[in-house]
């Protein structure tokens, strides 16, 4: 009896099976493409730049939860009828993005068992990431958390893992992401550069391997 494929993901094949159904929106640094409360009404894949998803509980304590890069897709809630959206999503830097509307998803879904194969993978690896985030909040030391979560958006949207990412996102953004101060994650950063880890002078280099080999060896 043949043994079935395992689910993944392929971002390339996934946008083929879109097809002519998106529409794409350039957008500029810190415009926002749809904010908390609204109606979750399409998904929306990242053709170019970077979006920062923020909440902001009823206290009004705001707190980074993700940040998406070129080849990511978010707003997998319209697929919840009736549903809202429960994080705002801002463009970091100039942005281009394509929106496919609810109603195109579900008939693609219908249609096309294969594109239901792929999202479902999607699915499981953005769920993944976010036990991940949890696990990181929980037992890893605000160190330790910059570490992982730099390597986490130097993968994202890359079709393998490379050596050396630029990456475009403040040290502001990196502090609300791992629950610490500004001053904490300068600190954390200096001492990354100082160990050959990262390139910091304006544009932030993460040396994919070198980062890997710090988190196993601590």
């Amino acid at each position: 009896m043949p043994r079935k494929r395992a689910l993944k993901f392929n971002h390339s094949e996934f946008l083929d099976r879109i097809g002519k159904r998106s529409t794409s929106s350039d957008y500029q640094n810190k415009q926002l493409i749809f904010t908390q409360g609204d109606d979750a009404d399409a998904m929306f894949y990242i053709e170019a730049g970077n979006v920062k998803m923020t909440v902001v509980s009823k206290l009004g304590k705001k707190a980074v939860i993700a940040i998406f890069q070129q080849g990511d897709y978010f707003g997998e809630g319209c697929l919840v009828t009736g549903a809202l959206r429960v994080s705002t999503a801002t463009a970091v830097q100039f942005t281009t993005i394509a929106r496919v509307e609810r109603a195109s998803i579900l008939n693609i879904i219908h249609d096309d068992p294969q594109f239901s194969r792929l999202l479902i993978a999607h699915l499981l690896t953005r769920v993944a990431r976010v036990e991940e985030d949890f696990l990181d909040q929980m037992f890893y030391s605000s160190e330790k958390r910059l570490a992982r979560t730099l390597l986490s958006l130097a993968n994202s949207g890359t079709a393998g893992k490379p050596q050396s990412i630029v990456l475009k996102v403040s040290q502001g953004t990196l502090a609300e992401m791992i629950g610490t101060t500004r001053s904490r994650v300068s600190f954390f950063m200096n001492r990354f550069r100082e160990l050959g880890l990262i390139d910091y002078n304006g544009t932030l280099i993460v040396h994919h391997k070198k980062l890997m080999s710090f988190l196993q060896h601590e």
